[in-house]
């Protein structure tokens, strides 16, 4: 139900141990699974205020973007900032046999949680098969990109 390949990971794994920095997945990390028949991807976002998450959808990519900003007062000497601060973004390629009309989001305490259905089309279903005049019924799956 969701596209594996990501050309740019290996760069980020390289980027993360060559530079030390949080990269894409540090900033951002996810978990993703199917439960029944939706695809379940979850994000963590700590101290990101919901009205800067923002997710979009096109030719089957689903693309999260936020932004988290924290200005210390201006009197305030920095000791130690160690926190991602600015804008992070994640996209997921979905298979197209998911129905990307009818996502649902939902945020609370820090984690946005993010449900894509399986369409209709690419759900199981039955299937009569005709013979000399009478009509039995098989399983048939059906298959999604």
């Amino acid at each position: 139900m969701l596209v594996r390949f990501d050309p740019f990971r290996e760069l980020d794994r390289l980027a993360q141990q060559v530079w030390g920095g949080l990269g894409r997945f540090g900033a951002m990390p996810m978990d993703v699974w199917r439960r029944g028949d939706r695809l379940v991807a979850s994000f963590d976002l700590p101290g990101v205020p919901a009205d800067s998450i923002h997710l979009t959808v096109e030719d089957n990519v689903l693309t999260v973007s936020a932004e988290r900003k924290e200005q210390p007062a201006e009197e305030a000497e920095v000791l130690v900032a160690e926190r991602p601060q600015g804008s992070f973004s994640r996209q997921l390629l979905l298979a197209d046999g998911l129905d990307t009309d009818k996502i649902e989001a939902r945020y609370d305490n820090g984690v946005l949680t993010v449900e894509i259905p399986v369409a209709e089309h690419a759900k199981p279903r039955r299937i009569e098969i005709h013979t000399d005049g009478a009509a039995r019924a098989i399983e048939a799956n059906a298959t999604a990109a």
